[in-house]
């Protein structure tokens, strides 16, 4: 029967490589986050998150802007998801705003209504042949949860496997796809390191690592609790979600190649090694423990886990979530001084962009569209999932409707997508484009639109006209292949 599969597999590979066709397996769509797009942030019973707080702070945002209504898709629901089925798209990844669940996050009080809302939706979804991908958690945490020390609480794992299990039970028969946390990197690095995301800590000494431990247990929790609860009922599949650049070495060197590793543990590795391999990486191990011992610290910065915490997060995975935007050269450097205390200097490698590249409104985000193919494959190579879903893949500008350089950046990504399919034999199940709609990006505000669906975030009723790239994607999705 194996052998059968294979022969099957091949077949069907080789057919779509001759025909540069994504195999039939492959499914396409589009995805957005529930801070950024739906609005109503104190309608209906919703409970007060971070990001509620952070928006509400004069100066966190840099255009002073709030997603208290953002896209209103709290309300226009209906007509996004008519948005994705004229696309075409089988695929659809958003996320759950805990406190619209679980007003102060804690499951003694749950809120009929958000539950609603979220079966309401996924119904919608379900009826127009569209899949539910569902991320519990895209960095909205419940104000009262924070209050109570947030992600650096060592309980939130307590409170996030409750939360998971409500969700699951409403959502459970519909989805088979789940992702715990999104970038949770993302989350300890910008909101408890280096304070520029909510909730605006800047503990890049300690807090990195703190919260690090903190989410995993955390997706681990909510893991274990799909694994013995639901899975035997739904069979769906969950796992984490881990962004990665592409990390090219500036020469061939040997020391540079080193380089590369070392940035790709401390920044990859600091989550997806413990999910799919066993523990911290060990180079993050050996290198914050003797930058904390010469340092001053009787203890390493990174907080150990025990062996029964190891074989509780590993193996915590059904496939592999990735989201993908960019590239960065890295050099090898000597180790830097001992002074304050910091991830970034644990990890000690400098990172930089070729100039040549072209720059998206993104002051993070550069375009290296071979770069996915070589990510694809490292991952493929270092943790072996059965499947990788590119969660999130897309371009920034100041929201232009004849968005070219969308198109141009998605195409050449696509193109390599399909490389590392047919070429390369990595098994990527999934694309969600980021986004289907122009969004509150964050601390950026709504000064860089991501949608291939343009907002009118001047209009009350927030009206939406679909972009070049709207109808280069459908066309993509229709024919399932590369098109100008």
């Amino acid at each position: 029967m194996v052998r059968f599969c294979l022969i099957i597999l091949a077949v069907t590979l080789c057919r779509a490589s001759a025909q540069k066709l994504f195999p039939d397996n492959f499914k396409f769509g589009a995805a957005t986050a529930a801070y950024q797009i739906e609005g109503a942030w104190d309608e209906d019973g919703k409970g007060i998150n971070i990001w509620d707080t952070f928006t509400h702070t004069a100066g966190k945002i840099r255009d002073n802007s709030t997603g208290d209504v953002a896209s209103d898709s709290y309300h226009k629901y209906k007509e996004d998801v008519a948005i994705l089925k004229d696309l075409g798209v089988k695929l659809y990844r958003f996320s759950i705003s805990w406190s619209r669940i679980m007003p102060d996050g804690r499951p003694y009080s749950i809120n009929q209504a958000g539950i609603d809302y979220y079966v309401n939706l996924v119904k919608e979804l379900i009826e127009n042949d569209i899949e539910p991908f569902v991320t519990l958690y895209h960095w909205d945490l419940p104000q009262y949860l924070e209050d109570l020390g947030g992600w650096l609480n060592p309980r939130i794992a307590d409170y996030f496997g409750d939360y998971a299990r409500v969700v699951y039970t409403a959502l459970g028969p519909y989805v088979n796809y789940w992702v715990t946390i999104n970038e949770p990197s993302t989350t300890c690095v910008l909101g408890y390191g280096q304070g520029i995301l909510a909730p605006g800590k800047t503990l890049i000494g300690d807090g990195v690592y703190l919260c690090a431990r903190n989410s995993l247990k955390a997706h681990a929790k909510a893991y274990r609790i799909y694994e013995t609860e639901f899975k035997p009922l739904y069979n769906g599949k969950v796992t984490i979600n881990i962004p990665s650049a592409n990390y090219y070495p500036k020469t061939n060197s040997t020391l540079d190649a080193e380089a590369v590793e070392r940035v790709f543990e401390f920044v990859v590795g600091l989550f997806a090694n413990a999910v799919f391999k066993r523990n911290w990486p060990q180079v993050v191990i050996d290198r914050v423990a003797n930058r904390s011992r010469l340092e001053g610290y009787s203890f390493s910065r990174l907080p150990e886990f025990s062996e029964a915490e190891i074989d509780y997060i590993s193996g915590t995975y059904d496939y592999f979530s990735v989201n993908l935007y960019t590239s960065v050269i890295v050099e090898y450097k000597d180790e830097t001084a001992i002074s304050t205390p910091s991830y970034l200097l644990d990890m000690g490698i400098p990172v930089s962009i070729n100039s040549s590249w072209i720059k998206s409104t993104a002051s993070w985000l550069n375009s290296d569209p071979p770069g996915t193919r070589n990510i694809l494959n490292l991952i493929q190579k270092k943790y072996n999932p059965s499947e990788i879903v590119i969660s999130e893949n897309g371009w920034a500008d100041t929201g232009d409707l004849d968005d070219q350089k969308r198109i141009t950046y998605l195409k050449e990504y696509l193109t390599n997508i399909l490389s590392a399919i047919l070429e390369d034999g990595v098994n990527v199940t999934g694309y969600t484009l980021w986004s289907l709609l122009d969004n509150f990006e964050w601390a950026d505000g709504y000064s860089q639109r991501f949608g291939i669906v343009n907002v009118d975030f001047d209009s009350p009723l927030r009206n939406r006209t679909y972009k070049s790239s709207a109808d280069w994607y459908k066309r993509i999705i229709e024919a399932r292949a590369i098109v100008d």
